[in-house]
């Protein structure tokens, strides 16, 4: 059985979140394709002053990420993905008093990020890649494990659920079975419902509104849905214009139980975790 202790103390390399209260995890892309920001911060002094600006506005993670996983993007080769990512964690390991995890898929990035001072992997593909669960296993480091059908390129195809909040628990639950047999225990996992992931807005709307039903799972949950087409949809709203209907979510996934909220608005979301405790606290 989990214990308590473990449900609210995540070792993150040298450091610890405490998720008996919800984080920020600021994102920052190293890519030149991200649907939001791609090619902002590709450049190194830009991506620590990126870094620098969310960790000072309240972030406890930055999500390093050099491969696009928006729908159609096109794949990077192991070592375009790492020439992309290890400067900046290493820079920011270096400068920042701050978790870094690293979004990726790729074994060779895994091991190498967890060298140089990563503290999560978050992988997309739950570690289905070859080789994934085994660097993944070798490092240490506790992992997010995301829903997602198909790839990247192919997964907004035509999805299909009959109960896509049971068939997403299902998954989880396989797929924490299976890095129980590689090594990496539960204590060490972190759950990603995987919104805008091979789902469409009504299945997306129907996970969100039933997430509670994932702590049955016994881990806690990171929720990105930060700028994504399901607020676009929802409120007809372009990428650059939906703030609000992401803080809205941010709120709610907060109240819902959400341990981690993956975000690119980092100060705007801080206020909303912050207003939320303060009345939490009251008396």
């Amino acid at each position: 059985m989990t214990s308590v202790q473990s449900l609210t103390r995540l070792p993150c390399g040298n450091r610890v979140l405490d998720l008996a209260q919800t984080h920020v995890m600021g994102i920052l892309n190293v890519t030149p394709d991200s649907f939001s920001d791609g090619g902002r911060y590709s450049q190194l002094d830009a991506a620590l002053r990126h870094a620098e600006a969310m960790v000072a506005a309240g972030a406890t993670l930055i999500d390093v990420g050099g491969e696009s996983t928006r729908p159609g993007a096109r794949a990077v080769s192991p070592l375009e993905e790492l020439e992309r990512v290890a400067p900046i964690v290493e820079l920011i390991a270096r400068e920042l008093d701050v978790i870094i995890s690293v979004d990726t898929s790729t074994p060779a990035v895994m091991r190498e990020t967890a060298r140089l001072g990563a503290g999560l992997i978050n992988d997309v593909r739950s570690l289905r890649r070859d080789g994934a669960l085994d660097a993944a296993a070798a490092t240490g480091l506790p992992v997010c494990l995301m829903h997602m059908l198909g790839e990247p390129g192919d997964m907004q195809d035509d999805p299909r659920y009959e109960d896509v909040t049971r068939e997403v628990g299902e998954f989880l639950v396989e797929r924490m079975a299976v890095c129980e047999s590689a090594g990496i225990p539960a204590e060490r996992i972190v759950l990603d419902p995987g919104f805008g992931f091979a789902k469409t807005l009504q299945h997306n709307l129907s996970l969100f509104k039933h997430m509670e039903a994932l702590h049955a799972l016994g881990r806690p949950l990171l929720v990105g849905v930060s700028r994504k087409s399901m607020i676009g949809h929802a409120l007809n709203r372009p990428v650059g214009e939906r703030l609000h209907g992401g803080l809205a979510l941010a709120a709610l996934a907060s109240v819902k139980g959400a341990r981690i909220l993956r975000v690119h608005d980092v100060a705007e979301t801080v206020d909303v975790v912050r207003m939320l405790a303060a009345v939490e606290s009251a008396e």
